[in-house]
C-alpha cells in the first residue's frame, strides 16, 4: 500500500509548482493540462469547464516522496486542514533554510527551535496555504 498527498491549489499550482522546485529541489515528474484531457472535463452536476490552461494533473518527486497535485476542478474551495506535510533533513543549517524560504510569504506557526526530539524543529504555512513541519532528523 502506498498513500501519497494530492493537493488542490485553486488555480495556483504552477505557481505553487515552480516555488518547491526553487526552494527544495522538487523534480515534476508528470504534468498535463485540462486542455491536454483526452476525455473533455466538466464541472459535475452543476456543469461548467474548468479553465483549459490549467493544471489537470501534476506529480513532484521530493526527495524519495511523491506528491501528486492540481488546479482543482471548478469548484475553488482549497483549504489544508487537518494535516502538516512534513520534511526531514540532515543537518540545522538546510532546516533553517528550508523553514526560511517556505514561510516567507506565509506564516510561521512555530519559530524554528531545539527541541527535546531534534536538535532544529519549526512548523509553517507556505504562501500556497499549505502546512509544513521542518525538522532535523536524529
Amino acid at each position: 500500500m502506498i498513500i501519497q498527498p494530492y493537493l488542490f491549489f485553486d488555480g495556483r499550482c504552477e505557481e505553487a509548482l515552480a516555488f518547491y522546485q526553487k526552494h527544495l529541489g522538487a523534480e515534476v515528474i508528470s504534468s498535463m493540462r485540462f486542455k491536454d484531457s483526452p476525455v473533455p472535463p466538466n464541472c459535475g452536476p452543476g456543469g461548467g469547464t474548468p479553465d483549459p490552461e490549467k493544471i489537470m494533473h501534476a506529480s513532484f518527486k521530493l526527495g524519495e516522496s511523491i506528491i501528486m497535485v492540481s488546479d482543482g476542478n471548478c469548484e475553488g474551495k482549497t483549504k489544508f486542514d487537518g494535516f502538516s506535510l512534513s520534511i526531514t533533513v540532515k543537518d540545522k543549517s538546510e532546516a533553517e533554510r528550508i523553514f526560511a524560504v517556505m514561510s516567507e510569504g506565509g506564516q510561521v506557526c512555530a519559530p524554528m527551535t531545539e527541541t527535546f526530539f531534534s536538535p532544529a524543529f519549526g512548523m509553517l504555512i507556505d504562501p500556497f496555504g499549505v502546512s509544513w513541519m521542518v525538522l532535523v532528523g536524529q
